[in-house]
């Protein structure tokens, strides 16, 4: 009996093992080489062309459920060697089978997050076409959309800077008229913020300084720091703009120009001649002049040999003096050649700085011919026009300042200067009520006669009277003394 028992498990184990090596290798020949088993290769062809008709696999089709429908790894696109069949009812799908597949019957898994809209459903047939369509192939990554590539635009030029030269009748040395004209090359400088220099250049330096007018309106000066006075034998009109004998005062003379058309009048003037003159600076009343001999009457005025300026020249030719116009610089020398007997020039603070106390120690007061003094800044009109409104509203400002810096300076100076006059032997005169009602007359007869002459002068004189007329009312009424 206990043979027999272990004859049977003997015989057990035998047909167990037999079934393991003969059996198992049938069912699934792969697991008995050690290999996994083989996945199902699904290819797609291009989008928007159709394959051949699938042809039916030799192997016996499995019995549905057996076989995974699709791999689990990424799709890739078959090459597609065959022309394109014609579109028709019998077009087959795109998907081939894998080897061991029907063509029939494949199931399309749900789209997992890695694959594309491609990839989730097996495309319909689609037309021959000559022209395919512009989606990429279902099994290769779409290319992002590439931004379009940046505009490099060239930066905008910025404002030009303006390079101007400007001559001066005065040296830069020269206190109040030539620092006025330094000022004003400083000033527009820093106003513009370097984009326009006006640059000063001493007498003489570019053309001689009674030339100026004509450099600036012919374009070889950008620009000359003068006064009006100077072209009188040029624009008659011009001196009424420059100083008036027993004319205005500074604040009069002002309201004048800047609010009784004088302002306006000036530029006409200017811009026939092809220049564009901005007032630039002004000065306190001036002395009347330096004599070598004292003057008691208007006898003692005859054949007087001096140095004057602008109208109040015509006024003591009246009265028998004979006139010469002189620079500052020449002065000096005309007197000390004996040229001269007589010189007036400006201020005591400018006539010290002159040294003219050293030629002759009679000083006499008040200046008739020039109770107030403007200097301007001639412009060639045509580099005028071609500046932006900007550059001009800055000169017009930097002028303006100028106006006040000059006036507030030369009231504030001359105390010093007549003290130190004095200390060197100056005798201060004035002139006696006699001379007076002569100069004053001799310039009547001078303003008829220049008016008669040039039609110009007459209606800048007849704006300036009239105005003086009617402020005379304000003037009377406001004084305090």
């Amino acid at each position: 009996m206990r043979s027999a028992i272990i004859g049977i498990v003997i015989g057990i184990v035998v047909g167990v093992a037999f079934g393991a090596t003969v059996v198992a290798p049938r069912l699934n020949p792969e697991h008995a080489q050690g290999r996994a088993p083989a996945r199902a290769q699904v290819s797609l062809p291009p989008a928007g062309r159709s394959t051949k008709p699938a042809q039916k696999p030799a192997e016996k089709p499995e019995i549905a459920g057996t076989h995974p429908p699709f791999p689990e790894q990424p799709l890739q696109a078959a090459p597609d060697k065959t022309p394109p069949a014609a579109a028709g009812p019998e077009a087959k799908s795109a998907v081939a089978p894998a080897p061991g597949m029907p063509a029939e019957g494949i199931k399309a898994p749900a789209p997992g997050p890695a694959q594309t809209a491609a990839t989730a459903a097996p495309p319909a047939a689609v037309p021959a076409t000559t022209t395919p369509p512009t989606a990429a192939p279902a099994t290769t990554p779409a290319k992002p959309a590439e931004a379009p590539a940046p505009v490099v635009q060239a930066p905008q030029a910025g404002p030009k800077t303006n390079y101007w030269k400007m001559g001066s009748a005065f040296p830069g040395s020269l206190p109040q008229l030539g620092t006025l004209a330094k000022k004003l090359d400083r000033d527009i400088w820093r106003v513009s913020d370097g984009r326009l220099e006006i640059k000063f250049h001493e007498p003489g330096a570019l053309v001689p300084p009674l030339e100026m007018f004509d450099a600036v309106r012919a374009g070889v000066l950008d620009a000359a720091f003068s006064s009006p006075g100077f072209w009188g034998n040029k624009v008659p009109a011009l001196q009424l703009f420059a100083s008036v004998p027993f004319g205005p005062t500074a604040k009069e003379y002002l309201a004048w120009i800047y609010f009784g058309g004088g302002k306006e009048t000036f530029e006409e003037i200017y811009r026939v001649n092809g220049i564009h003159s901005i007032f630039c600076g002004m000065i306190a009343p001036e002395a009347s002049g330096w004599f070598k001999a004292r003057i008691r009457t208007v006898e003692d005025l005859k054949g007087l040999r001096m140095r004057v300026f602008g109208l109040g020249a015509k006024v003591l030719k009246k009265l028998g003096v004979i006139p010469t116009q002189l620079t500052g610089g020449d002065i000096f020398m005309a007197f000390e050649s004996g040229a001269i007997d007589a010189a007036e020039f400006s201020m005591p603070a400018i006539d010290l700085k002159l040294g003219l106390y050293r030629m002759a120690k009679n000083y006499y007061f008040p200046g008739w011919h020039q109770p107030a003094t403007l200097f301007e800044l001639m412009i060639n009109l045509d580099k005028w026009k071609s500046l932006p409104a900007t550059a001009k509203a800055q000169i017009e400002a930097v002028c303006g300042d100028n106006i006040r810096h000059g006036l507030a300076e030369g009231e504030a100076k001359q105390y010093a200067a007549l003290k130190e006059l004095q200390s060197q032997g100056v005798e201060f005169r004035r002139w006696p009520g006699e001379i007076m009602e002569a100069l004053n007359a001799a310039w009547a007869a001078v303003v008829k006669e220049e008016a008669k002459a040039d039609q110009d002068f007459k209606r800048v004189w007849e704006s300036l009277k009239a105005f003086r007329q009617d402020y005379a009312i304000w003037h009377e009424l406001s004084a305090p003394y």
